[in-house]
């Protein structure tokens, strides 16, 4: 055996920085999961033969490629398109289209990574992968986000397919996006089939796929409370962001009586001590998703609330709190006044939101903490329910799928206490997610053999 196969693991990320330069959120993500997984391997001599670790952190492929669009003026207008399929070991590549300015392939590389084992955990045949571009959405008009995607499909249709890579929704791309691209998808191909996720009900879509990853984070938060015999009743949330995940989540919490008392976007956040109710909230939905306006304008329709320019909410006091909008958007910091003013449990609805060092201050508070491979899974979970009923040409009842998703979570959960649990009543969620999702990965890769 080669001596590099038992080599620690400074060492180990030493090789993942030089073989992925000035890609730090890709140089993070497999950090946090190597810490973890590194103890768990060190006894298991077929996974360190067979450079499992090494292999996962490793994407079977990136696709980068040119998208050239004419904007409403008749300017040619240039962006960068990506596809990472990162690893396909237990189904189709399956994660979302990422339309953002901070779209490169550092931030596609991590979100892929983190999507192999959340699509782990939900116990569906769903590999790994993530892309997306650098274009804005912010400030276009329809028709020019109609070509766009008409443009970006028109080459990533020849590398999916619904036996081979499954797209669906992330930040920027909702379920008018998913729309234009399918349509251009079918234009191309002459074929109906579940090649995205995400799409509306009239032609395939599932039935709470808008809801999913809110809610499903939410009863993930639920399920960890009930460790401890609590529940969300009475207790004040502070959630980050402002779009799908955070308002679901928000829905969420005040159905299962908790306070809602902050939302946010990239502008700053929002503090209403009265809470936010069910009318407050789709006030949010609607202004947000129809009229495309900024969180702070919530003020001035009520002017109980304050808004933060340019600040995260996380000095708020709370019981609980869920970070729903982006990566890296809770510091060290922050994840220190939190535990300071007595945060009992984090839910984790964005991807990758809490840095190193959060992650690290949470871990040494003992705090109930679920990253989010594991309770924002509720989304991919969803899809991939979508990609069922795709293949069998039906569609399950809003009841169903609500009962399934609950199901999913509390086996995600079950699988995080299997693995995660340290004894004297404590679960490092993060271990027992990163240890869960990776063993079912790696023992499909052992079964093919060197591929």
């Amino acid at each position: 055996m080669a001596v590099s196969d038992h080599v620690d693991l400074p060492t180990f990320m030493e090789g993942v920085k030089k073989r992925n330069p000035n890609q730090p959120e890709f140089v993070q993500a497999v950090q946090e999961v190597a810490e973890d997984i590194y103890e768990f391997i060190q006894d298991k001599e077929e996974y360190h033969a067979q450079q499992i670790l090494r292999r996962i952190a490793e994407p079977d492929r990136v696709v980068s490629f040119r998208v050239c669009w004419e904007d409403d003026a008749g300017n040619i207008r240039v962006q960068r398109g990506y596809r990472v399929q990162n690893n396909n070991a237990i189904g189709p590549y399956k994660g979302g289209i990422r339309f953002h300015p901070s779209v490169n392939e550092s931030v596609l590389k991590f979100l892929a990574f983190e999507q192999t084992f959340k699509n782990a955990l939900t116990g569906l045949p769903m590999g790994g992968g993530k892309g997306g571009s650098n274009f804005n959405p912010k400030g276009k008009s329809v028709r020019e986000i109609m070509r766009f995607c008409q443009s970006f499909m028109t080459e990533l249709y020849r590398h999916i397919g619904a036996d081979v890579d499954v797209p669906a929704g992330d930040i920027g791309v909702g379920g008018r996006e998913i729309g234009f691209m399918f349509g251009q998808y079918k234009r191309i191909t002459n074929q109906f089939t579940g090649v995205l996720t995400g799409k509306g009900l009239e032609y395939g879509g599932s039935l709470i796929r808008p809801e999913a990853t809110g809610y499903g984070a939410v009863y993930f938060l639920a399920n960890m409370l009930a460790t401890k015999g609590e529940d969300l009743v009475g207790k004040s949330a502070v959630i980050s962001g402002s779009g799908n995940v955070a308002t679901h989540a928000a829905e969420k919490i005040v159905q299962l009586g908790g306070k809602v008392l902050t939302l946010s976007d990239s502008g700053g956040f929002v503090h209403d001590p009265d809470g936010f109710d069910q009318e407050k909230i789709d006030w949010v939905k609607t202004h947000k998703t129809h009229r495309r306006g900024r969180i702070q304008d919530y003020v001035e329709a009520f002017p109980k609330a304050t808004f933060h320019e340019g600040k995260t909410p996380w000095g708020v006091p709370c019981d609980v709190a869920l970070p729903c909008a982006t990566q890296n958007e809770l510091l060290g910091e922050d994840a220190r006044t939190l535990v300071a003013n007595g945060c009992k449990a984090l839910a984790e609805g964005a991807n990758m939101p809490t840095d190193l060092e959060g992650v690290h201050v949470f871990k040494a508070a003992k705090l109930l903490y679920a990253p989010g491979k594991a309770s924002n899974a509720g989304g991919v979970a969803v899809s991939g329910l979508e990609m069922s009923q795709n293949s069998e040409r039906r569609a399950w009842k809003e009841e169903e799928l609500q009962q399934m998703l609950k199901d999913i979570m509390f086996g995600i959960h079950q699988s995080c206490l299997t693995w995660g649990d340290q004894g004297g009543g404590y679960v490092d969620y993060v271990k027992g997610a990163n240890i869960a999702g990776f063993k079912k990965v790696a023992d499909a890769m052992l079964a093919f053999g060197v591929v």
